[in-house]
């Protein structure tokens, strides 16, 4: 492992706990498999709730082109694909690809993961439909989204949010086994985790630092997975 992964491992706790709770469920998704997990990460661009998982990464996105894409930090380039081989260890390959048109072999993956993505898809059902396609039998496919049941859309990129219900009507579309589940609880504290950090900002960052601390304990209350009101994202899982 590098030292650019050791670092992001001991910062996980003091970051936005999305981030965390994705990597938990992935670390128990892995466990079921008896050998060595070759990973899809659609619309990962850095990757990083995958860092430091025993499983062999491919990240598929977008290359990054229009000005909603730089304005918005979305996509891929050079330098960033760049920027992530040489700090990771377990990405094995970064492919500039659109997932609904990607060209990836039948059953070629273990597990399929994909966070904060699908809002930004207009083909959201072609997009499921090949995810479906490239995942093994037995393999899971873990998305997140968020809360078309709470939060209003006013992001220029995003297509739609999602409800529960709708969620769940797209996934069973394609798979035998879907649970969909609400996540992370909205408060005070979850929209001070949201400020970024920065060493000329020291105050800022404590104050990210604390409310990512407090909100990760706020929303691991089991309450919050069937709470729709207050709460910002859905964490779906589908398998067949």
């Amino acid at each position: 492992m590098k030292f650019y992964e050791r670092g992001r491992l001991f910062a996980e706790h003091f970051l936005p706990p999305l981030y965390r709770q994705v990597r938990l469920r992935l670390e128990e998704m892995i466990k079921t498999n008896g050998h060595a997990v070759r990973l899809l990460d659609v619309g990962g661009r850095k990757s990083p709730y995958t860092i430091g998982l025993p499983a062999r990464v491919t990240v598929i996105d977008l290359p990054r082109e229009s000005e909603i894409q730089k304005d918005l930090n979305l996509g891929i380039n050079s330098a960033i694909s760049d920027t992530v081989k040489t700090r990771r260890s377990n990405v094995s390959e970064i492919i500039f690809g659109d997932m609904t048109r990607s060209g990836l072999p039948d059953n070629s993956f273990d597990h399929v993961v994909s966070v904060e993505v699908i809002e930004h898809v207009e083909a959201d059902e072609l997009f499921v439909s090949e995810i479906a396609r490239v995942l093994k039998p037995g393999g899971f496919f873990l998305l997140t989204t968020p809360n078309g049941d709470w939060v209003k859309n006013t992001n220029p990129d995003h297509k739609r949010h999602y409800k529960k219900p709708q969620l769940e009507a797209l996934l069973e579309k394609h798979f035998a086994n879907v649970s969909v589940e609400y996540a992370i609880a909205g408060s005070r504290f979850r929209k001070m985790g949201l400020k970024s950090w920065s060493l000329k900002h020291p105050v800022q960052t404590a104050e990210s630092i604390i409310g990512n601390v407090v909100n990760a304990r706020q929303s691991a209350a089991p309450e919050i997975r069937t709470r729709a009101d207050h709460t910002h994202h859905l964490i779906a899982v589908a398998g067949n």
